[in-house]
């Protein structure tokens, strides 16, 4: 106990005596440890931050039916197989031909809460309906009908499967109250809709799902295997991955997480240089000290321990101070990128004080080689 008691006080007095050097070799782990750290953190949480603002750009899976029907008990089979944590919405549409002023519309019913899980970019002027007999129309339908939101609507529709011999069919007639005008710049526009209940009232019947859009948060192969999972338990229903989302997705996280690690690299390898120049020079400090001790019978091997004590020393303190520098960067980084917060990972802590004590100790090498080298006799003369 004695011994590493001595041990310690010797190693720490000697770095207190060469503070300046030793502060500027701790300030270089510590600034590498990190960006080690903060980035460590931000690779790690960069899927789940950019998952979400992905699914700010719509579903990246649908359900459609293997042989054109599918039931809404069905769909939710399908959405069964995926963990709740990672369904962040579904929206299963119901089409069918209505009428507006005597003109053909289409009606899309669905969940209305889910329909804005699955498409949060569609820009609403107004609101979203919210109860019974409201309605949300597309801008190219209120355009043409020139509808206001607040104004009040009538939705005819005629069933097609009635047998009537030569009698007329009756119209089924709901009046709505319109909350909302759709603007999207897409085919979204041509729509009216409504919620499944509704349509259901008008049309007189339950009717099939016709689609169903998901929002998942998983990765591309999490994807996968959630529809191939799908496929196999559900076999009247389909699942297919919306490709233009999930590539974008797995592209700009591929190439984000290579950006990390390729930082990363340079930044450790800038601090090896800095802390393996900083010990050269204290070698070249010490060296009739070096000299003196061996003079008077030290061994290499004390002296080595010496130097790899003060340069582990200087990796540990410079990783804890790293591990928590890291986190407040790596917290800034998240909240003004991605507009949310991270949270503290503990195992990071013996990460990158292990990595920093590795770092400082490999590029100790080489200076503590050619303390072992020096020469006593030329040391003492002088040369």
């Amino acid at each position: 106990m004695k011994k590493r008691r001595m041990y310690f006080r010797m190693i720490t007095a000697s770095l207190m005596r060469r503070r300046s050097r030793m502060l500027a070799a701790l300030l270089s782990i510590a600034i590498g440890a990190t960006v080690l750290s903060g980035l460590v953190t931000i690779y790690y949480d960069v899927p789940k931050q950019l998952g979400a603002q992905f699914r700010n750009y719509g579903a990246n899976m649908i359900l459609t039916a293997n042989d054109e029907k599918m039931s809404a008990a069905e769909v939710r089979k399908g959405t069964d197989c995926i963990d709740k944590e990672d369904l962040v919405g579904v929206a299963p549409y119901r089409y069918e031909n209505v009428r507006i002023n005597e003109f053909p519309v289409v009606a899309a019913a669905t969940d209305l809460s889910g329909a804005q899980s699955t498409s949060p970019y569609w820009s609403v002027d107004g609101e979203w309906p919210s109860a019974g007999g409201e309605l949300m129309v597309g801008a190219n339908v209120a355009e043409k009908f020139r509808l206001k939101t607040g104004g009040d609507i009538t939705v005819n529709f005629t069933p097609e499967d009635i047998e009537t011999g030569d009698e007329p069919v009756a119209d089924n007639s709901l009046n709505f109250k319109i909350t909302g005008i759709l603007d999207t710049g897409g085919s979204e526009e041509d729509y009216v809709y409504m919620s499944l209940e509704d349509l259901e009232a008008l049309t007189g019947r339950a009717g099939n799902i016709s689609i169903a859009e998901l929002s998942v948060s998983a990765d591309s192969e999490q994807l996968a295997a959630y529809a191939e999972k799908i496929n196999k338990t559900v076999p009247a229903v389909s699942a297919r991955l919306v490709k233009r989302v999930t590539a974008s997705e797995t592209t700009v996280l591929t190439k984000l997480q290579a950006l990390v690690l390729l930082v990363t690299i340079v930044v450790l390898a800038l601090t090896m240089i800095c802390v393996a120049t900083t010990m050269t020079a204290v070698v070249a400090e010490r060296r009739k000290e070096i000299g003196l001790r061996k003079a008077i019978g030290a061994s290499d091997k004390s002296i080595i321990l010496e130097f790899v004590g003060e340069s582990m020393l200087l990796g540990f303190l410079g990783g804890v101070l790293g591990t928590i520098l890291g986190f407040v960067f790596a917290q800034e980084v998240s909240v003004n990128v991605f507009n949310s917060s991270i949270s503290f990972r503990p195992l990071l802590i013996p990460i990158t004080v292990i990595a920093s004590i590795a770092v400082t100790a490999v590029s100790s090498l080489l200076p503590i080689r050619s303390a072992t080298e020096v020469d006593p006799a030329l040391v003492l003369k002088g040369e």
